[in-house]
C-alpha cells in the first residue's frame, strides 16, 4: 500500500504537470495569436500612414514644381522688362552725348565771340583812357588846378566834415563815458526816485467852487453887482460867474488869496447872509485863520520829514510855502520831497544825511519874500536862516542849492541833485504851451528850408522829424546827405532838450492805365 500510494501521488502529480503544461501552453498560444494580429494591424496603419505620406509628397513636389515654374516665368518677364529699360536709358545717353557734343561746338564758338568782344573792348578802353586823360588835362586848363590840387581841395572839404561829425561822435561818446562812470550815482538816484515818487498836481490859476443851486449866483452878484464887487475888492480875486452849472470860478494868481476867496464863499453861502459888510467881515475872520493854518501847515511838513530844532518864525515862513508855485509845482510838497530824496542819497553815498534832510526842507523859503523884496530866492533863503540862528551849516548848505554859491562840500552837491530831481521829473513842473509850440514851429521850419522837402512833420514832442521829399529832385543818395544837413542845422539853429531823429522819406509812385 505504501508503494501503491506513492506510485498513485506521482502519477497523479505527472498528469498534473502534464494538464497544466497544456493549459499553459494554449494560454501562450492565445497571446501568441494576439500579439500577431496587434502587430499585422500596426503594420497595416504603418503603410496606411506611408502611402499618405507618398502621395503628401508627390503633392508637395507639384506644388513645387509648379511655383519654380511660376519663378523662372516671372524672373523670365523681369529680365526682358530689365533690359528694355536698359535699351532705353542707353538711347537716353546716346541722346545726351550728341547734345553734349551740339553744347559744346556752341560753347567754343561763344568763346570765340567773346574773345573777339574782349579784344574790342580792350580797344574802346583805350580810346576812352586816352579821351578821358585829354578831358582831364582840358578840366585842368580850365579850372587852373591839376588833378593832385583838385583831389586835396576834395580832401580837405571832406576831412572838414567828417572832422565835424567825428567831433560830435566823441561829444556823445564822452557823454556816454560819463554815463557810465557815474552809474553808482545814478542807480542811487533811481531808487531815491522810485522809493518816494509821489503825485503831483499842478496847481492852477483858477479855483471852483461848488453850489448848492444856481439861484445863488445871483445872491452873490448881488444889487448892482455890490456883493461880487466886494468880494473881488476884499480878496483881490476875479469871481467868474457863468453858464456853468452850480459852480463860480475864482481867479487869480495868487494862491493863498485864491484860498482865502474859496473859503469866505464857501462859508458865506453856508450861513445864507451875503452883504459887503458880512463879506468883509468874513474875509477878516478867514484871514485870521489862514495864519493859523500857516504855522500847522510847516509844524505838519517838520514832523513829517522828521526835522527838529528848527525855530518857530522859520516853520510858519516854511509852511507859507504851501501858498506857493513854481511852473505849476506845489513849493511846500516841493520841500518835503526834496527832504526825503536828500536824506535818502545821503545814506546812500555816507553824506551827513540830517544836515541835507535839515537844509532840503527849507531851501526855497526865500521864494515867501523874493516878490515882496526883489532878490535870488538863494540868498534870501541863507539870510532869514542866519537871522533866526539857525545852524550856519545848514543855512550854507540850503542857499547852494543853485549855482550861486560854490559847491564845496558833498551835502550842498546831493542838496542840487535833489533839487532837480523833484522839479524835473515827469509831471512835476509844466512847460509854457508858448514855448513848446514854438520849439516844434522851429524844427519844422528848418527842416523845411531845404530844396527838396514837398512836408515835413514834427512828432513825439519834437523828439523825431520826418521829411518828405520830391522823388523826381532828390535821389536816394541825396536823401541820405540831406538827413546829415538837417541835422546838423537842427543842432546848430534849434535849442532842444536830449536827440532829434530825422528820418527823410522818399517814395516813388508811377502810375499807368491800361486801356
Amino acid at each position: 500500500m505504501g508503494t501503491e500510494a506513492y506510485l498513485l501521488i506521482v502519477a497523479a502529480f505527472v498528469v498534473g504537470v502534464v494538464i497544466g503544461y497544456f493549459f499553459k501552453s494554449e494560454d501562450i498560444r492565445g497571446k501568441t495569436l494576439k500579439i500577431e494580429a496587434e502587430n499585422e494591424r500596426k503594420i497595416r496603419l504603418a503603410e496606411q500612414e506611408v502611402h499618405e505620406l507618398e502621395k503628401k509628397s508627390h503633392e508637395i513636389q507639384d506644388k513645387t514644381q509648379k511655383k519654380a515654374h511660376e519663378m523662372i516665368e516671372n524672373a523670365k518677364d523681369e529680365i526682358a522688362e530689365k533690359k528694355h529699360e536698359i535699351e532705353k536709358q542707353t538711347l537716353k545717353l546716346e541722346q545726351k552725348e550728341e547734345d553734349l557734343d551740339s553744347k559744346v561746338k556752341e560753347t567754343e564758338k561763344q568763346r570765340e565771340l567773346l574773345a573777339n568782344e574782349r579784344e574790342d573792348l580792350k580797344a574802346k578802353q583805350m580810346k576812352v583812357n586816352e579821351t578821358l586823360e585829354m578831358e582831364q588835362k582840358e578840366l585842368e586848363t580850365i579850372a587852373k588846378l591839376s588833378k593832385d590840387e583838385a583831389k586835396q581841395m576834395l580832401f580837405d572839404k571832406i576831412e572838414k566834415i567828417a572832422e565835424s561829425d567825428m567831433i560830435n561822435k566823441m561829444r556823445r561818446a564822452e557823454s556816454n563815458i560819463k554815463e557810465e562812470t557815474d552809474k553808482r550815482a545814478a542807480e542811487a538816484i533811481v531808487r531815491s526816485i522810485q522809493r518816494l515818487a509821489s503825485d503831483v498836481t499842478n496847481e492852477a490859476t483858477v479855483t471852483p467852487v461848488s453850489l448848492p443851486s444856481d439861484d445863488l449866483k445871483g445872491r452873490i452878484i448881488g444889487k448892482e453887482g455890490r456883493n461880487i464887487q466886494a468880494f473881488e475888492r476884499f480878496t483881490g480875486c476875479d469871481f467868474i460867474i457863468d453858464d456853468t452849472p452850480n459852480t463860480v470860478i475864482i481867479s487869480g494868481f495868487d494862491l493863498m488869496r485864491r484860498y482865502i476867496a474859496k473859503k469866505t464863499l464857501e462859508k458865506l453861502v453856508e450861513d445864507g447872509r451875503i452883504n459887503p459888510s458880512r463879506i468883509e467881515e468874513m474875509v477878516m475872520k478867514v484871514t485870521d485863520d489862514v495864519d493859523k493854518m500857516i504855522l500847522d501847515f510847516g509844524e505838519q511838513a517838520v514832523y513829517e520829514t522828521g526835522v527838529s530844532g528848527l525855530p518857530p518864525e522859520v516853520i510858519k515862513i516854511l509852511g507859507r510855502l504851501r501858498f506857493r508855485t513854481s511852473y505849476g509845482q506845489n513849493m511846500l510838497k516841493h520841500c518835503i520831497e526834496v527832504a526825503f530824496i536828500a536824506e535818502s542819497l545821503a545814506n546812500i553815498l555816507g553824506a551827513n544825511a540830517e544836515i541835507c534832510k535839515t537844509a532840503a526842507l527849507v531851501h526855497d523859503i526865500g521864494k515867501t519874500v523874493s516878490q515882496e523884496i526883489g532878490g535870488k530866492h538863494a540868498v534870501l533863503t541863507g539870510e532869514i536862516l542866519r537871522k533866526y540862528g539857525v545852524n550856519e551849516v545848514i543855512a550854507s548848505t540850503a542857499e547852494s542849492h543853485h549855482e550861486d554859491f560854490p559847491l564845496d562840500s558833498v551835502e550842498k552837491i546831493i542838496i542840487q541833485a535833489a533839487d532837480a530831481i523833484s522839479a524835473s521829473r515827469p509831471g512835476a513842473r509844466r512847460e509854457t504851451a508858448e514855448k513848446f509850440l514854438q520849439r516844434m514851429k522851429d524844427i519844422e521850419a528848418t527842416a523845411s528850408s531845404f530844396k527838396g522837402v514837398e512836408k515835413c512833420f514834427a512828432i513825439q514832442a519834437g523828439r523825431e522829424v520826418r521829411i518828405f521829399v520830391d522823388p523826381g529832385e532828390v535821389s536816394d543818395l541825396d536823401a541820405k546827405k540831406l538827413s546829415w544837413d538837417v541835422a546838423r542845422k537842427l543842432e546848430s539853429d534849434v535849442q532842444f532838450p536830449g536827440e532829434i531823429k530825422v528820418s527823410v522819406i522818399r517814395e516813388l509812385k508811377v502810375v499807368e492805365v491800361a486801356k
